[in-house]
């Protein structure tokens, strides 16, 4: 007999006693990592290179004449690999800060394994270089890298060069933004944040967005009211939804999703779901039996007693949804 496991996801879920820290609930503008990305070589491959290719060549000869040899050809090697370098420059990254890379072969190198990243310029997105990286790579392990022997990482392997100028202390006024857009979650997190600073300071622009306008007297101390104002607790709220993966019979769904009176075969399996009118079974061979109040949590609960698979609940939600008795959302992955 198969027991389903059935995942009660307190995000997907709607609880009004779910108290929640503002700052697990949105993002604050400006606030961000950004992208950035280089090209380089690693050197120092043990016959795991490219072993030529037109980029790489080019490449190498390059590199020569920067430093100071002119060599006539391309050079060929199968100790050197082309690679693209990304990193995510943090928020507020400031010179001389190390930050984490990742190295990806772009040719056709077996692996990276003992491998040096030569010194290599980070862009952002408008071509100005934040940080340069270099230094050995890691992939993981001989063993476990094998698998992903193609890309590697170095910690701390790139240095901040360029910092992204933000006068967070100078700033009149913050915007959130809801992690996960709602109107109600919005609405209580404007009459939170009045209500604990004392006036009319923040105001929901629509389900996803709430402004604050930065009180006087912490006029030069954004830092200070950010961190207040992040520890405020809300009741946060959310559409109510049932997210299956059929691939793999996957069921995630908020424990107060409701269902409607409704009786459904499916099966072996009869299921009836009665509402506070209704008055014993006329069907010998009903299994099932609850009122209207009942949750889809207690439904799957008592469908495994029965021996349901994960097939037949994913049958059955379909088909109460289809017929309107379920209430909320059905998402499929």
């Amino acid at each position: 007999m198969k027991i389903i496991i059935f995942a009660i996801s307190l995000a997907l879920s709607v609880s009004s006693f779910s108290e929640t820290r503002l700052k697990d609930l949105i993002t604050l503008k400006g606030v961000r990592d950004n992208p950035i990305i280089g090209y380089g070589l690693v050197i120092g491959l043990n016959g795991t290179g490219d072993g030529g290719g037109e980029v790489t060549n080019k490449s190498l000869k390059r590199m020569f004449q920067k430093l100071g040899l002119n060599p006539q050809n391309e050079v060929s090697s199968k100790n050197v690999a082309s690679v693209i370098v990304t990193a995510k420059l943090p928020p507020f990254a400031r010179q001389g800060q190390k930050i984490d890379i990742t190295v990806s072969s772009i040719g056709d190198a077996s692996s990276l394994a003992g491998g040096t990243l030569l010194i290599t310029p980070l862009k952002g997105g408008d071509s100005v270089v934040y940080a340069v990286a270099s230094g050995p790579l890691s992939i993981g392990g001989l063993e476990k890298g094998k698998k992903f022997a193609t890309t590697g990482t170095i910690p701390n392997g790139a240095i901040v060069e360029n910092e992204i100028k933000i006068d967070f202390d100078k700033k009149k006024s913050l915007r959130f933004a809801l992690r996960n857009p709602d109107f109600t979650t919005a609405a209580r997190i404007e009459k939170t944040i009045n209500q604990e600073l004392g006036g009319k300071y923040a105001i929901a622009k629509d389900a996803t967005t709430v402004d604050l306008i930065i009180p006087f007297h912490y006029q030069r101390e954004v830092v200070h009211l950010v961190a207040i104002v992040e520890n405020f607790k809300v009741n946060s709220d959310s559409v109510t939804k049932i997210v299956i993966n059929e691939r793999t019979g996957t069921i995630v769904a908020g424990g107060s999703v409701q269902l409607t009176s409704v009786a459904i075969s499916h099966g072996d399996l009869t299921i009836e779901v009665k509402g506070d009118e209704d008055t014993g079974s006329d069907k010998p061979n009903s299994l099932y039996f609850v009122d209207k109040k009942t949750t889809l949590n207690d439904l799957v609960k008592s469908l495994n007693a029965f021996g349901a698979t994960p097939e037949d609940l994913i049958s059955i939600f379909k088909a109460l949804k289809s017929n309107g008795a379920l209430i909320g959302d059905v998402e499929f992955i």
